[in-house]
């Protein structure tokens, strides 16, 4: 069904909005999940201040080149959702990645960095998602470095019971 240029202009001062208030735009095809899992997806971006929004690929367009970015979204095939990344990309990207492992329909395409003006391919969107959360890395970064420490007590104690 077609959209009044009214309708046209509401969508592209909306999307141009949250472009502001964005760092990178990630673009996911959605064809075949169903309203529910949208919904709830929608749900737990906004707890991480991200947003999906539903935009034709045309204005999608219009967008860009109103906020001089260099990104064709028509090389996309198929219905394509874009997701605004107000807060840090890894941390959106894991929770789309987590939600396409349990819909088979659903696939990240790629994203835009809007802070460093570049594009991401698919392949690495989904190795950004893939990656565990912050924490649990910085956890694994300190048992590293703590190893040979912990190592070097325990042969000292087992050291000293023997005399």
């Amino acid at each position: 069904m077609a959209i009044t240029k009214n309708k046209k202009k509401e969508v592209v001062a909306a999307g141009s909005g949250d472009i502001d208030k964005s760092k990178a735009l990630i673009f996911a095809d959605f064809s075949g999940t169903n309203v529910t899992d949208i919904n709830s997806l929608r749900a737990e971006l906004r707890g991480m201040s991200g947003k999906l929004s539903i935009i034709k690929k045309r204005l999608l367009g219009v967008i860009f080149k109103e906020k001089k970015i260099n990104y064709d979204p028509l090389q996309f095939d198929g219905q394509v959702g874009t997701i605004f990344v107000e807060g840090e990309l890894s941390e959106t990207a894991g929770s789309l990645y987590r939600f396409a492992k349990g819909h088979e329909d659903f696939k990240l395409l790629g994203a835009y960095d809007l802070e460093k003006k570049e594009e991401i391919n698919g392949e690495t969107i989904n190795a950004i998602g893939s990656l565990p959360p912050r924490e649990i890395l910085l956890g694994q970064v300190v048992g590293t470095i703590a190893a040979p420490i912990r190592s070097l007590l325990y042969i000292l104690s087992e050291k000293s019971k023997q005399t």
